[in-house]
């Protein structure tokens, strides 16, 4: 079983050493060399990434990329055995080579564990971190190029849970299969919607936007999924993130 992991980054990092993880620098376009492979060769979009951050990995890996799993993780964010407090403790919790050949032997797709929001749905957490003009057009666009996936969209819309970070590993057919779907609207997306205006965190709207739409199509196509638990490699401040948080929900901050 062939099985490559994209590790999305932007600068030098440490990376693990197992063999199903490749080091991709995304955005490499006009950028030093970090000695990774990058994301400005063969069929690309590099140059699109302030806008649609680790999916210029995706796209690479769509169009460039041979195996019979592939999935993507970030530099700092990986699937891991469980969650564990120290940060050194935590890489050697990282999945290896074996326990992803045991967990794809039995699903075809493995994402994230529920990012729960309690008191928001998928839809109003967005609209209170982003404009909401992104997924209102993008739900638009389902309507009309895609109609099948309407009834799907309103189902995650109205969750209080989603699987984020634009974090998986699928069956090579199905990678195939939802690259085409995703990008298909984001590209459409990108020549309605107007970012002008947007600040520099929001301008990277197609990969807030393509996070909402794994779920989408997971749920129209029926996929069976298995959840995994996933780490941050850092030390976070969850008072801060709490605080933003309810900036977002109460004054739309």
């Amino acid at each position: 079983m062939d099985i490559k992991i994209l590790v999305a980054t932007h600068k030098k990092y440490w990376m693990p050493e197992d063999e199903v993880y490749l080091p991709l620098h995304v955005g490499a376009e006009g950028k030093a060399d970090l000695g990774y492979t990058k994301d400005n060769t063969g069929d690309n979009i590099s140059i699109k990434n302030p806008n649609y951050c680790e999916l210029t990995g995706l796209y690479w890996a769509w169009k460039n990329l041979q195996a019979d799993y592939i999935g993507l993780v970030h530099y700092r964010r990986y699937f891991t055995i469980k969650e564990i407090h120290n940060i050194e403790l935590k890489k050697k919790q990282i999945l290896k080579s074996e326990d992803w050949q045991r967990l794809l032997l039995n699903y075809p797709v493995v994402v994230p564990d529920k990012r729960k929001y309690y008191i928001e749905t998928n839809r109003s957490h967005y609209n209170h971190a982003h404009p909401s003009i992104g997924l209102d057009k993008t739900e638009r666009i389902i309507n009309e190029k895609c109609p099948e996936y309407s009834c799907a969209f309103t189902t995650v819309m109205n969750r209080s849970w989603a699987h984020m970070f634009n974090m998986f590993v699928m069956r090579q057919d199905l990678f195939l299969e939802y690259c085409q779907w995703l990008f298909g609207i984001l590209f459409e997306l990108e020549e309605r919607l107007d970012i002008s205006e947007f600040d520099a965190y929001n301008s990277r709207v197609f990969g807030f936007v393509s996070e909402r739409l794994l779920d989408v199509w997971l749920e129209k196509n029926r996929i069976s999924y298995y959840e995994q638990n996933v780490s941050f490699m850092e030390p976070q401040n969850w008072l801060k993130k709490g605080g933003l948080f309810l900036k977002r929900k109460f004054i739309g901050q």
